[in-house]
């Protein structure tokens, strides 16, 4: 998969771009990344790629000309043919005022072959920019950036992770919070040698004890040692009992999104478990297990 990024501060993306699995990825020839200087799309003496936006008003504005003529360069794909899916590519306006970035957008990006990331400065861009070129306007929250290079950094950190391979473990991607898996095909099952298997065909609508967060907050994670400092963790997480596990970790996901993203449970299919469950997570017993 191929990425490039339109930016005025290219040297910005020296450091995102060197680390973890992005570039991992990069190593393993899953991805390409590649940063364009803006200001060499232009053509006067100062390298202008801003101005003051007509009707007046604070701020300065990206210029439209530089922006066409590096996609232009980059030899992007018509609008047309991106929107109606004939080419595998999208061109990206990272924007305060764009669609809220989540988890399913990312997995509509990982299955492209090719991302345009364009990072706006200043008040914003010329919105002939988001009219005529991008397909996407993305923003990664409610709050405003100096500049869209850091919307840009989270944007290919969480796509590059859903690229096949780019991962260690395969099964980590639809574990973590907010993978929704409602197109799963396989429900994966342990036998009694503790080997998981699919089932080729079934719906998982809950997860088990080892995969799928379901489109929930992940449910929360312990590691060695079992006791710290007089800390310890669940017990039920020691006992082997992997259908005990799951209903832990199904609890535990509900009770934590209930307490800090309650909005999530209108975007989810619960099960009539998962309803008796969140039936009893009321009044103080939602905060129990919040550390003092």
């Amino acid at each position: 998969m191929k990425f490039d990024i339109i930016t005025i501060f290219p040297g910005f993306f020296s450091g995102p771009l060197d680390y973890g699995i992005v570039r991992r990825a990069r190593e393993l020839g899953l991805t390409d990344y590649r940063v364009h200087d803006l200001r060499e799309f232009t053509h006067d003496r100062h390298h202008t790629v801003d101005d003051r936006p007509f009707g007046g008003g604070e701020g300065m504005v990206l210029k439209p000309e530089p922006i066409f003529e590096c996609a232009e360069k980059l030899q992007v794909a018509p609008r047309e043919m991106r929107v109606a899916g004939q080419v595998k590519e999208s061109v990206v306006l990272l924007s305060a005022h764009g669609q809220r970035f989540d988890q399913s957008v990312a997995e509509k990006l990982a299955a492209l072959e090719r991302v345009v990331l364009i990072c706006g400065r200043y008040e914003g861009v010329d919105e002939r920019v988001n009219e005529f070129l991008a397909d996407r306007e993305l923003s990664i929250g409610d709050y405003v950036l100096s500049g869209g290079e850091l919307a840009a950094a989270a944007v290919l950190d969480a796509v590059t992770r859903l690229i096949p391979g780019a991962l260690g473990n395969e099964a980590s991607a639809r574990q973590e919070s907010f993978s929704a898996n409602k197109s799963d095909s396989a429900t994966r099952t342990r036998n009694l040698t503790g080997d998981v298997t699919e089932k080729v065909g079934a719906k998982n609508p809950a997860p088990d004890s080892t995969c799928g967060s379901g489109g929930l907050l992940d449910y929360p994670h312990y590691t060695r040692p079992a006791q710290f400092r007089a800390m310890g963790i669940p017990e039920v997480l020691l006992s082997g009992d992997h259908d005990q596990i799951r209903q832990w970790r199904r609890r535990s996901a509900l009770q934590k999104t209930l307490r800090n993203r309650p909005d999530l449970l209108q975007q989810v299919e619960l099960s009539a478990e998962d309803k008796n469950l969140l039936a009893q997570l009321s009044g103080k017993e939602i905060y129990q297990d919040r550390p003092c």
